[in-house]
């Protein structure tokens, strides 16, 4: 193996150190939620922000096959705003 590739791999899996200020009632909720999953308090809140942001950059095969019959729908609705095609209702009753 060569000497960049080494130093490559070992660049990529450097740990970063962060401080973190929590409010005394927040710091005990992420002990009891790490220790009910048996993590440190540092790989909790690291897989927490992980999955946030997995779980809000992508869609689930479920959530796609749902938007696919809202999508005619939407199209419907922005072509009809834009054409001012469309009558406001004030009573839903």
């Amino acid at each position: 193996m060569n000497k960049l590739y080494v130093n490559y791999i070992q660049i990529l899996n450097m740990s970063k150190t962060i401080t973190l200020r929590l409010e005394d009632n927040v710091y005990e909720l992420l002990k009891r939620a790490s220790e009910g999953e048996h993590r440190t308090i540092s790989d909790y809140i690291e897989n927490a922000a992980l999955n946030y942001d997995w779980n809000d950059i992508f869609v689930s095969d479920d959530e796609m096959e749902e938007l696919k019959y809202l999508f005619p729908t939407l199209r419907k609705g922005l072509k009809q705003a834009i054409e001012w095609n469309y009558t406001l209702i004030n009573n839903f009753s």
